[in-house]
């Protein structure tokens, strides 16, 4: 006798829309034999499968076990119900009446299959550059609601022809259903402009090899393209763009050609290669033809990525094959997304404007990673291809949203039990930033169907997140500490419970005490937590201005350092600095008229700034940037420190080390080994302390967070001597350490606080 047959409901949430999913479940239908249907909804996607029990079970255990590659299943729930009936399987119209709890896929890099088809020239989509399948393509910046449908996104106004929508509406084509579907006779165009916005004839890629800066539209934003092999063209971009000093991306032609121009790891190669392509920071080869002075002063590596759109793929031959790619925005202005902005706001730097016609409903820009010597990744800036993936945390709390920082501003909002992380916003004080932000939220809140009920933001009171949720009403409202939120970053990804040690190294903060915190070592969890360590105390001139003026915090160290003596050597070692400007700070020393501020960050400028290395910042971190570049990893020593107790708080003193830095300056010593001995000296430090604080308080466990530990000499020298140590040691892999990942620490510390 045949099986009974069995009827069951199953609903799955998670990434689950615009990665194939209802073909593929459709084909596993087919493969057993079941009937019933597939649809998707706001909150997921819906199944009704009837058929014998053992191949129903067959095909549950296939769902679970082998779900699609782009898939992200956050839950799999399955009811026996009554039979239906069915006759056969379809694919049903798409259902919102559900509540959104759905989660949005981030874009995906162009796949291999769609790189044949544009390559083919007896293709229909050859060199057709918005060729796409379920499999690859926009995604987060083409949405504009969910369920994710063709309606709901910038597709909507491009009808497909009959050839793309039989192969949208056929479950087996790998094009079914693929929202962005189009082909050249129904799709989006592109065309090439001058600066007056002429039409222009020749090919971008001629452009490009004969000199010409190019500002191309892309998948979230706009780009200024050069030939990086020629040198011309990059000072001149470097010149038009007033971009003094900040590095430039690469992109390159193929895996071939990044090997020839970087040393790349394995784990490294996989990054490139990710359905996220970010940009990767790569060690350069030695002798390139690069002109690495102007792509990337004062340092040594690169920062690389693939071609992650047909267009991208396409602008690329054999004499072409890598390409300055660098975001077209205005000092630190918001993204520019629109044709008719692109030509007002770029004329003076673009000699040509690729365009296009397919709307950017998400700015995104370019994610930015690097594969630390442990093999792990840490992230600087999280963006395109990452956002707005979903990250999993301990709490499952009710809704809460973190406005995040002031600087590289993110925000994150929880809901069951994950945090969803904005894309970076840049710096808040330029108000189109703020402007992109306010909207963000809004963005996010309606597409994750929530209303946050508790906002938090940081203890600054003048930053413009703080501002802003002090205007929110009928609300609860947190304030968080900015190291507290850092240290809560780590915990949270790595799902930690209870106390630990948090080493917090960062440029600045506020501190409970109204001064400018930095450099931190403190035991807690996300209930609160208490300062136990920190650099000791400098005056900080000026304030905030002095992060772009490196030469401010040298001279005070100087004069802390070495009282009047110091003030004499400032002449020959710090020759930004006026007479009248010195005379101004000391005065204002002396009068305790200056904030005071234990700001690692600011430390680690000093001494670039001593050493000649970078006297003013032209961009954000440049001085420790380029002292890292410069330190002799083969240099072993370090310099004197001192520690004392004041109150149950231990100060960590660095004014032993510049007597002696300056000590060995004066003998001219290697620039290079004083900058390395520099960073073993706060290593050393860091690890004394660490251990005193150990025995005090019983914690073992010690977190690594804030933006200083970008610098992988002093992260990797940390983990190395703490791991001796007996230390358990956790850090970022998945947020940012700087401020780009403070949200998730935010929101992590609202959704778990007591009281």
């Amino acid at each position: 006798m045949p099986e009974k047959p069995g009827s069951y409901e199953i609903k799955i949430e998670g990434i689950v829309q615009g990665v194939g999913f209802r073909p593929y479940i459709y084909r596993l239908a087919m493969q057993y034999n079941l009937k019933g249907w597939v649809l998707n909804s706001s909150s997921g996607v819906f199944i009704a499968a009837e058929g014998e029990k053992e191949p129903l079970q067959a095909f549950l255990q296939q769902l679970r076990q082998y779900p699609p590659s782009l898939a992200v299943i956050k839950s799999l729930t399955v009811q026996e119900v009554e039979e239906r009936g069915y006759t056969e399987f379809i694919i049903k119209t798409s259902d919102d009446r559900q509540g959104k709890t759905a989660l949005l896929s981030p874009d995906i890099a162009i796949c291999d299959d769609c790189k044949t088809e544009v390559r083919d020239s007896l293709d229909r989509r050859f060199e057709y550059p918005f060729t796409n399948c379920t499999n690859c393509g926009p995604r987060y910046t083409i949405i504009k609601d969910v369920p994710y449908d063709r309606a709901m996104t910038t597709m909507d106004g491009f009808p497909m022809c009959p050839r793309c929508k039989a192969e949208y509406e056929n479950p087996l084509h790998r094009r079914f259903h693929a929202q962005p579907n189009c082909c050249p006779v129904c799709g989006p165009h592109t065309w090439v402009v001058d600066r007056n916005g002429e039409m222009v004839r020749q090919d971008v890629r001629q452009l490009l090899k004969a000199g010409s800066i190019v500002a191309i539209k892309g998948l979230g934003g706009f780009h200024l393209a050069a030939d990086a092999a020629n040198r011309q063209a990059v000072t001149s971009l470097r010149q038009r763009k007033k971009r003094d000093r900040k590095p430039f991306a690469l992109m390159v032609r193929d895996m071939e050609t990044a090997h020839r121009y970087c040393v790349i790891s394995q784990e490294e190669e996989k990054w490139l290669n990710t359905r996220s392509a970010p940009i990767v920071v790569l060690e350069e080869q030695k002798d390139t033809a690069l002109p690495g002075e102007v792509i990337h002063p004062g340092l040594d590596t690169l920062g690389v990525m693939l071609p992650y759109t047909p267009l991208h793929y396409l602008l690329f031959d054999d004499e072409l094959e890598i390409l300055i790619m660098t975001s077209a925005n205005i000092s630190d202005e918001p993204l520019i997304t629109d044709n008719d902005e692109a030509l007002q706001k770029l004329a003076e730097i673009a000699d040509y404007f690729l365009l296009h016609n397919r709307d950017i409903y998400n700015p995104c820009d370019d994610s930015v990673i690097r594969i630390t010597a442990l093999q792990t990744p840490q992230i600087f800036r999280r963006a395109r291809g990452m956002v707005p993936g979903g990250i999993v945390i301990p709490a499952d709390s009710p809704t809460v949203l973190a406005t995040g920082g002031e600087m590289k501003n993110t925000f994150c909002i929880t809901r069951n039990g994950e945090a969803f992380l904005s894309q970076h916003w840049g710096d808040l004080n330029h108000f189109n930033n703020y402007v992109n932000f306010q909207k963000g939220i809004k963005y996010f809140k309606k597409m994750l169907n929530v209303e946050p009920q508790t906002i938090v933001h940081d203890l600054h009171p003048n930053y413009q997140t703080s501002h802003w949720a002090r205007q929110q009403k009928d609300v609860k409202r947190l304030e968080v500490q900015h190291h507290h939120a850092h240290m809560a970053s780590v915990m949270a990804e790595n799902g930690l419970q209870g106390e630990v040690l948090g080493l917090i190294c960062d440029g600045t903060g506020w501190g409970t005490d109204a001064a400018i915190w930095g450099g931190e070592i403190m035991r807690g969890d996300y209930n609160g937590f208490t300062r136990l360590a920190h650099l000791k105390y400098m005056p900080l001139p000026g304030g905030d201005i002095t992060a772009g003026k490196p030469y401010r915090m040298a001279m005070v160290y100087l004069y802390q350092a070495l009282g009047e003596a110091g003030l004499d050597k400032t002449k020959s070692l710090l020759p930004d600095l006026t007479e009248q400007e010195k005379n101004l700070i000391v005065n204002r020393i002396n009068n305790a008229r200056e904030p005071l501020t234990s700001s690692c960050g600011r430390l680690f400028d000093a001494v670039g700034a001593i050493l000649g290395i970078c006297t003013i910042n032209k961009y954000e971190g440049q001085a420790p940037a380029e002292l890292e570049a410069r330190a002799d990893k083969y240099e072993k020593n370090h310099y004197e420190y001192h520690l004392e107790a004041d109150d149950g708080v231990w100060l960590m003193d660095v004014l032993p080390m510049w007597r002696e830095l300056l000590n060995d300056l004066q003998k001219g010593g290697r620039v290079g080994c004083i900058a390395q001995k520099f960073h073993l000296t706060l290593a050393e430090m860091f690890l004394e302390t660490l251990l005193k604080l150990r025995d005090t308080t019983g914690l073992n466990r010690v977190v690594l967070s804030g933006g200083v530990f970008h610098n992988q000499i002093l992260f990797i020298k940390m983990y190395e001597l703490l791991t001796r140590q007996g230390f358990v040691v956790y850090y970022n892999q998945i947020v940012p350490p700087g401020d780009g990942g403070i949200s998730l620490g935010q929101a992590i510390i609202a959704s778990e606080v007591k009281g």
